[in-house]
């Protein structure tokens, strides 16, 4: 019976995997992360909408003047939050580049040892099926050795 193929490389190859995985979900949080900083910009920015709609006067009202400084004062801190939050998302961002490239790496590095194993793996087939091939030709050797001698057939006139 020939031996069963054992891959010696296969903690390394579980290894690999578990790395890829774990990339993979490195990359999912680093994408979740930069979702929530886009949420945020947005929800800033449809609050800076909102406060230049409410400095809206109609023609012939009187203008609160309190209410004008108080909407500019806020305009002044959402536009530095808006600041801080596209800064916020250029590292998002190149985080989640960085991510994406770590993840490639953690894939090439699994599938280079899968494949390294798909070949032993064929290699080793080979082997045992050359073997059988020669053990089949040994046998066949063997029986025809051994064979009793037939005599010749006679044919009658």
């Amino acid at each position: 019976m020939p031996a069963r193929f054992r891959f010696r490389l296969e903690p390394l190859l579980k290894l690999r995997e578990s790395l890829e995985r774990e990339a993979l979900r490195h990359l999912a949080r680093t994408i979740s992360a930069l979702r929530a900083v886009e949420a945020r910009l947005a929800e800033l920015e449809t609050q800076r909408m909102q406060a230049f709609e409410g400095r809206r006067v109609q023609s012939g009202e009187v203008v609160d003047i309190e209410l004008w400084r108080a909407i500019e004062r806020f305009l002044v801190v959402v536009e530095r939050h808006i600041l801080a939050t596209r800064q916020e998302l250029t590292q998002a961002e190149a985080l989640v580049q960085d991510a994406r490239q770590a993840l490639t790496r953690a894939h090439r590095a699994h599938l280079m040892l899968l494949r390294l194993k798909e070949r032993r793996q064929e290699q080793h087939a080979l082997e045992v099926q050359r073997q059988e091939y020669v053990q089949a030709d040994e046998l066949a050797v063997l029986r025809h050795r051994f064979r009793p001698a037939q005599a010749p057939s006679v044919s009658a006139p």
